[in-house]
C-alpha cells in the first residue's frame, strides 16, 4: 500500500484517491485557466470546485468537504490572508495555497507565517507545478496530522501519568513538569520551570551524585531518593532518568520520572513494627508466665513469714519491705511490658485533635514551668475532627512530650507544638524540641522494645506510643540533628 495515496506514479493514476480542491477566486477568467490546468492528464485525480464570495468560502472551509483550498489574494474588499486566518480560527485543518498576481515577499511571508501550505504566482503556474503543489500540500497535511496525533498521545501520557515526570535541558534546568509532579511536591509548574531538580531533594549531595551518574552513563534506574514537598513533608521516591539524543546522536535534553513509594515504604515499616511488637508480645507472655508464678510464691511466702516474725523488729521490717516493694515492681514491669506490645482495642469516636493536644499539654505544663522552658503552640484553624480514642492518644503524646522535656536544658528549652491538616485524608501533630538531638543510629532504634537512653528506663514508652498510633492507623516520623533538636510527627487519618 502506498504510504501517501496522493503521490503515485503515472501507472497508478486510475487508482489514485480523488483530491477535492476548492478554488476561491472572484475572476472567472482565472477560474477557467485553473480549470484547464487541473484537467490535464497529470492531474486527472484532482476535482475542482469554485466559489467567488469570501463568506461562502469560509463556510466551505468549516464544512470539511475539501482536501485543499486555492485562494486568490484579492477577494473584493477582503484578502486571501484574512480568509486563511479566519478559516484556521474556525478549526479548518485543510491545507491552503495562496495565489498572488505578482511576487511579493511580504505577502508570501505573511501567508506562510499564518500557516499557508504554499504560495503560487499567477502567470507562472503550469499544470505540473499546480499538481505538484496540491499533492505536496496534501502530503504535508497528512504528515502533520500524523505528527499531531502522536504528539497528542504522548502529551496525554505525559499529562495523565500517575508518576511525576519532568524534562530538563543540558544544564539540568527544568523545562517542563507534568501535573503529577505538581501534586507530588506542591509546587506549580511555573515555580518548577527554570529551577534545578536539586530544589526538591532532601539531600543535595545525593542530587549531585545522581546528576553525575546520569551525565556519565546516560541513564538512572530506580535510585531511591527522598524529596521535600513545598510544605517540608518528606516523600520517598524512586528516580529513573534518561538522556534523550537528537538526530545527530548528541544529547539534547534529560527526562526523569519520580515514582512515589511513600506508602510502600510506610507499609514495609508498619509490617516491621508489627513483627517486632508480635515478637515482643510473645517474649513478654513467656516472661510473664515464667516470672509471675514464682513471684506469686515469693509474695505468699513473704506474707506467711511476716506472721511468724516479731512485728517490732525494725531490721526484719526493713528487709521484708524491700522484698515486697521489689516484688511489686517486678509485677508492674511485667504488666507494662505486656501492655506496650499488646494490640490496643480502641473505641474510635469523632473528636477534636486540637482539643486533645491542649488537654495533653496541661499534663506536662507544670514540668515546663519548673524547668523554665518555653512552650510555643500553633493550632490549625481548619477543622480537626478525626476518629480518636482520646485517652490512649493522650498517653502516647505524653510519652513524646516528656521525652522532649527531658532532652532539653533547663532554662533554655523551647518546646514547639503544631497541628496541621495535611490533606482531606490526614492531619498531623508535630512536637519539636531544641534538645541534644538523637544520633542516626539511635533514631532507627527509637521504637525498639527495651531500647532507652535514659538511666533506669525500661525502653517501653515509645514502643507503647507507636502501638497506640498504629492502632489509630496512623504513623510516626522522627527527624533529629545532633546539637539542634528533635521533631516527632504523628500523622493520623481523617
Amino acid at each position: 500500500m502506498t504510504p501517501f495515496p496522493y503521490l503515485t506514479t503515472q501507472a497508478d493514476k486510475s487508482t489514485e484517491k480523488p483530491i477535492r480542491v476548492l478554488l476561491v477566486e472572484d475572476d472567472e477568467d482565472d477560474y477557467v485557466l485553473t480549470k484547464t490546468l487541473v484537467s490535464s492528464r497529470d492531474n486527472a485525480n484532482i476535482q475542482l470546485d469554485w466559489v467567488t464570495e469570501f463568506n461562502e468560502a469560509l463556510k466551505c472551509a468549516c464544512s470539511k468537504d475539501y482536501d485543499v483550498f486555492l485562494i486568490d489574494y484579492r477577494l473584493g474588499e477582503r484578502t486571501g490572508i484574512e480568509l486563511i486566518q479566519e478559516a484556521f480560527k474556525a478549526g479548518c485543518q485543510a491545507p491552503m495555497i495562496l495565489l498572488t498576481g505578482q511576487d511579493d515577499v511580504e505577502i508570501d511571508y505573511s501567508a506562510l507565517k499564518l500557516g499557508a501550505a504554499d504560495y503560487l504566482v499567477k502567470g507562472r503556474i503550469d499544470a505540473q507545478l499546480l499538481g505538484r503543489s496540491i499533492r505536496y500540500a496534501v502530503r504535508q497535511a497528512e504528515t502533520m496530522g500524523e505528527v499531531a496525533d502522536k504528539e497528542s498521545k504522548y502529551r496525554s501520557l505525559f499529562e495523565r501519568s500517575i508518576d511525576a515526570i519532568f524534562v530538563t535541558d543540558l544544564q539540568m534546568i527544568i523545562q517542563e513538569a507534568n501535573p503529577a509532579l505538581e501534586r507530588l511536591t506542591g509546587y506549580s509548574q511555573q515555580e518548577l520551570c527554570g529551577q534545578v531538580p536539586r530544589l526538591l531533594f532532601e539531600k543535595p549531595e545525593l542530587y549531585e551524585i545522581s546528576q553525575k551518574n546520569l551525565e556519565e552513563t546516560g541513564q538512572l534506574k530506580d535510585v531511591e531518593v527522598t524529596l521535600l514537598s513545598r510544605d517540608g513533608h518528606k516523600i520517598d521516591c524512586l528516580l529513573s532518568a534518561v538522556a534523550v539524543t537528537d538526530k545527530s546522536g548528541e544529547v539534547s535534553l534529560y527526562q526523569g520520572i519520580f515514582r512515589d513509594i511513600t506508602q510502600q515504604k510506610k507499609a514495609q515499616r508498619d509490617l516491621l513494627v508489627a513483627e517486632k511488637l508480635s515478637m515482643t508480645g510473645s517474649i513478654a507472655r513467656s516472661i510473664a508466665h515464667e516470672v509471675r508464678n514464682p513471684l506469686t510464691n515469693v509474695n505468699m511466702a513473704l506474707e506467711q513469714l511476716k506472721d511468724d516474725l516479731p512485728p517490732d523488729d525494725p531490721v526484719l521490717t526493713l528487709y521484708t519491705d524491700i522484698i515486697r516493694r521489689n516484688a511489686e515492681r517486678i509485677g508492674q514491669l511485667i504488666t507494662e511490658m505486656l501492655n506496650s506490645s499488646k494490640p490496643r482495642d480502641l473505641v474510635l469516636q469523632p473528636d477534636d485533635l486540637n482539643e486533645a493536644v491542649q488537654e495533653t499539654l496541661h499534663l506536662v505544663n507544670d514540668r515546663l514551668k519548673l524547668k523554665g522552658m518555653q512552650l510555643i503552640t500553633d493550632y490549625t484553624t481548619e477543622p480537626t475532627i478525626i476518629p480518636l480514642d482520646k485517652e490512649p492518644f493522650k498517653t502516647a503524646l505524653v510519652n513524646i512530650l516528656i521525652n522532649a522535656v527531658e532532652a532539653m536544658e533547663e532554662g533554655k528549652g523551647i518546646l514547639k507544638i503544631k497541628t496541621t491538616v495535611l490533606n482531606e485524608n490526614a492531619v498531623m501533630v508535630s512536637v519539636e524540641d531544641n534538645g541534644a538531638g538523637i544520633s542516626e543510629e539511635n533514631r532507627k532504634r527509637l521504637f525498639d522494645p527495651f531500647f532507652t537512653g535514659k538511666q533506669g528506663g525500661m525502653g517501653l514508652g515509645l514502643t507503647a506510643t507507636q502501638n497506640i498510633v498504629n492502632s489509630h492507623r496512623g504513623s510516626i516520623e522522627v527527624e533529629s540533628t545532633m546539637g539542634v533538636g528533635t521533631t516527632f510527627r504523628l500523622i493520623l487519618p481523617c
